[in-house]
């Protein structure tokens, strides 16, 4: 009996662990369209830990790097107004999931 008690114990505090992960992973993915964002590099402008420059937008003051898109798609990054010297303005589509903005369409306002 005591055994039982038990293992319905730990049923219930893991069917519990798991409904609250489920709950944050969808709550943070999310669509996003036609929204103006900051637009630059991750870790020069952003200060995000990277292996090199990537295009990351910031939405909210929270930071995302971007897949779809590249930091040179939009001109050198390195130059005096590219991504890693100056953060612009920019329209964005896409959907943010894990924590990454998955890009189907930006389009740059300021440079």
């Amino acid at each position: 009996m005591k055994t039982l008690a038990i293992i319905l114990l730990f049923s219930a505090f893991a069917f519990t662990g798991k409904a609250q992960t489920a709950s944050k992973k969808s709550s943070a993915d999310r669509e996003i369209t036609k929204q103006i964002v900051d637009i630059a590099c991750g870790e020069c402008q952003f200060k995000m830990k990277g292996k090199s420059c990537d295009l990351a937008i910031r939405i909210d003051g929270k930071s995302y790097f971007v897949d779809g898109k590249n930091i040179d798609d939009f001109g050198d990054a390195h130059g005096k107004h590219g991504f890693c010297n100056a953060v612009n303005k920019a329209e964005v589509s896409g959907k943010i999931v894990n924590n990454r903005f998955k890009a189907s369409n930006i389009r740059l306002l300021s440079k």
